[in-house]
């Protein structure tokens, strides 16, 4: 093990020293959490979803939201050309990023092999968007393959592949490394292991080292988050006194992205049961783990609630579960059990007389974009194979959406007409900062400000309490009568927000946002 990385680690995973923090106090340009030692800027948000965030509520619960469905796929196989790489599957395993003005798929495909009886992993393929609905595969001729250069397939070392993750990372100074890739390729030993790559333009990449991580991992995300690169993936761990896991989520962090600690931190698990487990048991698992998107302060994911029943008609089906973490490593429901996204919602294109039972797949696909929150997931039909039916398997792509932020919200509860809640507590930056709110009735919401030990400033409470600008929206500015929040700059302080009905209105608060001005 590198010593300069544990020592970097240990650095990125601890809180400022007090002497560190009073320095920062007078110049920093960042928010920053005590309770989680983590910082961002120019924008940190509370989500209404986050009880870290809202850790004291009074008479208010959460509401859920519901995601709207695209009902038919964004991206499918290429049935009309058997020739094509991804003539059976076109699986999201992959990432959308917005990107130079347009949207950016990379995902793995999947061919059959002669006969047409059974199937092979990969290659990686890349496709690109105007709208994020309507997809071109164009021609990269990087790679020769079934006797052809006309295909829009990524050249990488290896000759199968699953999942293939990839952020763009504006902090890196090298040009060259801005695009950073994980693939998935199989290996003798390992089965399904990771390996990296970096580019200057997402198309033409330089592969990283053989194996940095010595593992079998199948993973569906990689974000970068309070400084550290995670990977999120599915293994076969081991729980309390040594027993065997069947699949739960586990993380592996860098933080240079070229050399990975070998201990990976258990991330998100579900219950096993008292017998005896294994991956083929018939009991739910967390398949691919956590496929997360860093917001700055915070890190929302989807996990992959996998119902393990075996392959073909009335086979496995996976839904997804909400999670969100504030270290990048360790996920938390905010609603236990809850099925975010139920595979009923999301059907995979049928089989006419079959009943394919549909597998969703979470991975690099959660997106803003204006003024929406983007679900880019796999829909994938599971046919049993090798076998007669082997061509009923296919692999999609879908669209699901939300308002811009609304995983959730906080509500009063439906029997009472005012209620509260409390902030944790933020360390304000040395310039001045706005409070905005994204909420449902914002004008039954009143903001009033406390420092960190609960007690109210005059200033920005009671009679002079902030009150939003509008009345819903996904962004409404808090103002207070007394002026701006320039007086707080390097201050530490907390939110207190009361919620009251008006009339036939029922506030509902989806997040609170600190931007610096």
């Amino acid at each position: 093990m590198h010593r300069t990385l544990l020592v970097a680690l240990w650095i990125s995973m601890t809180c400022l020293c007090p002497c560190q923090a009073a320095s920062e106090q007078s110049g920093s340009t960042s928010f920053q959490f005590p309770a989680t030692g983590v910082r961002v800027s120019p924008q940190a948000i509370l989500l209404g979803i986050d009880d870290v965030s809202w850790p004291l509520q009074r008479s208010v619960c959460l509401y859920l939201s519901k995601p709207e469905v695209r009902k038919d796929p964004v991206l499918i196989p290429s049935r009309d050309n058997p020739d094509a790489p991804d003539y059976m599957a076109t699986h999201f395993y992959g990432t959308v990023l917005f990107d130079q003005g347009k949207f950016r798929m990379w995902y793995y495909a999947v061919h059959p092999k002669p006969g047409l009886k059974d199937l092979i992993e990969g290659p990686i393929c890349y496709a690109e968007s105007p709208d994020g609905l309507r997809w071109t595969k164009p021609s990269l001729g990087q790679v020769m393959f079934n006797g052809s250069r006309e295909n829009n397939i990524i050249a990488l070392p290896g000759d199968r592949f699953e999942g293939v993750e990839i952020l763009k990372d504006e902090d890196d100074p090298n040009p060259l490394r801005r695009y950073k890739m994980v693939y998935n390729p199989s290996d003798p030993k390992f089965s399904w292991t990771l390996r990296t790559a970096t580019s200057a333009d997402g198309i033409r990449w330089a592969a990283g080292a053989e194996l940095p991580i010595r593992s079998f991992l199948e993973f569906c995300s990689l974000y970068k988050h309070n400084g550290l690169y995670v990977v999120n993936s599915q293994i076969f761990g081991r729980g309390e006194g040594g027993r065997p896991q069947g699949r739960q989520a586990y993380a592996w962090v860098s933080t240079d992205f070229d050399h990975w600690l070998q201990e990976p931190a258990l991330s998100f698990t579900l219950p096993e049961p008292v017998e005896a487990p294994g991956f083929d048991s018939k009991y739910d698992q967390v398949h691919l783990g956590v496929g997360g998107a860093s917001f700055g302060n915070v890190v929302v994911g989807l996990y992959g609630l996998w119902h393990q029943r075996g392959w073909g008609v009335g086979g496995t089906t996976c839904d997804f579960g909400l999670v969100l973490s504030h270290d990048g490593m360790h996920f938390r429901e905010p609603v236990k059990g809850h099925v975010f996204l139920s595979h009923k919602d999301s059907a995979v294109t049928p089989v006419s007389g079959k009943n394919y039972p549909t597998v969703l797949a979470q991975s690099n696909g959660i997106l803003n974009v204006g003024d929406e929150t983007r679900i880019y997931h796999g829909r994938w039909r599971n046919a049993n194979y090798p076998g007669d039916d082997a061509l009923d398997y296919w692999g999609e792509v879908a669209l699901a959406t939300l308002p811009r932020d609304r995983w959730g919200a906080l509500g009063l509860y439906p029997d009472t007409s005012e209620g509260s809640v409390w902030s944790a507590t933020i360390q304000l930056p040395s310039r001045s900062c706005e409070v905005w709110l994204n909420a449902d009735a914002a004008n039954g919401i009143r903001v009033e400000i406390a420092d960190e030990q609960f007690n109210l400033l005059p200033n920005y409470s009671g009679p002079n309490s902030g009150a939003a600008a509008k009345d819903s929206g996904l962004d409404c500015q808090v103002r207070w009568s007394k002026g701006d929040l320039g007086s707080l700059s390097g201050k530490a302080i907390r939110l207190r927000l009361h919620l009251k009905k008006q009339d036939a209105s029922t506030p509902r608060l989806y997040a609170a946002y600190f931007r610096i001005k």
